[in-house]
């Protein structure tokens, strides 16, 4: 005997079951896309690493250059100073390139997860929305 028929809540269950396989499905799927964004995360940082290393090693070198630069300069051939000046220049302008790179990361890295939190800002609408 079905009891849930007798006393007119099979609808009501089915709607509730409806509603629960809705709400695990969504979660698996927001689930999956926070699982993406991490791993979204996880690449930026360990570019993040690579190019502050870079960045360090880029600038100990045009240090060293710029200071080889400025002694040379007091050398007495005037095309030894102005290699090493174009040698320092260039090192300067890769280091820039370099900050410039970990700089727009850094900004990229700022919006970690944005498609999980709109997401569920729209989750709780729709829901505040029902209630």
């Amino acid at each position: 005997m079905n009891w849930l028929s007798l006393l007119g809540l099979e609808g009501w269950v089915a709607r509730w079951r409806a509603a629960a396989i809705e709400g695990a499905i969504a979660a698996e799927d927001r689930i999956a896309l926070a699982r993406l964004e991490l791993d979204d995360l996880k690449r930026r940082l360990a570019q993040m690493i690579v190019m502050v290393i870079l960045f360090g090693a880029l600038a100990v070198l045009a240090l060293l250059l710029l200071s080889l630069a400025v002694l040379v300069q007091f050398w007495d051939s005037p095309q030894r100073s102005l290699v090493a000046w174009l040698l320092a220049g260039g090192w300067t302008v890769a280091c820039v390139g370099v900050l410039l790179a970990i700089v727009s990361l850094a900004q990229r890295l700022g919006n970690a997860f944005a498609f999980t939190r709109r997401e569920l800002g729209n989750d709780w609408n729709l829901i505040k929305g029902k209630l």
